[in-house]
């Protein structure tokens, strides 16, 4: 199981962390620095799930998640990690609302990123699969009427 992973922290040396912890995990990862830039690379990489620092310069990840909310419904289930330093409820709790999949609290740990980041490519692939599925089964049914 891998996937496109898609970092976005404002210090370089958290997604050089990132991707060097992940490498045996995702078929592609691209990090990004500037938050500015989240949406034309989401759009472009089309990841599979995304990391995102939730205290960065303007936008913010709780802004990103704002802005990525309807790509993201239209591709079903998307999931985002968000990484903190911050272990407070608040900011947690509205990035939950946002749509945040889960967090992971820095520092990070190492076994915890890659069990997380499987944990939720899997789940994505199943998802993936199951709309496949349902898709192969509506033509079938529109071939077929009853």
């Amino acid at each position: 199981m891998s996937g496109r992973i898609l970092i976005v922290d404002d210090e370089p040396a958290n997604g050089i962390l990132l991707e060097t912890i992940l490498a045996d995990v995702g078929d592609e990862i691209r990090t990004i620095t500037d938050s500015r830039q989240v949406e034309e690379v989401f759009v472009a990489f089309e990841p599979d799930i995304v990391l995102l620092d939730l205290h960065m310069p303007e936008p913010d990840g709780l802004e990103v998640l704002r802005r990525l909310r309807s790509a993201r419904q239209s591709l079903g289930f998307l999931p985002v990690i968000m990484l903190t330093g911050d272990t407070g409820k608040v900011a947690r709790n509205s990035a939950l609302i946002l749509g945040a999949d889960d967090f992971l609290t820095k520092p990070l740990d190492r076994e915890e990123v890659v069990l997380r980041v499987r944990n939720l490519l899997h789940t994505r692939q199943l998802y993936a699969d199951l709309a496949r599925a349902n898709a192969a089964l509506e033509m079938t049914r529109g071939s077929h009427p009853d």
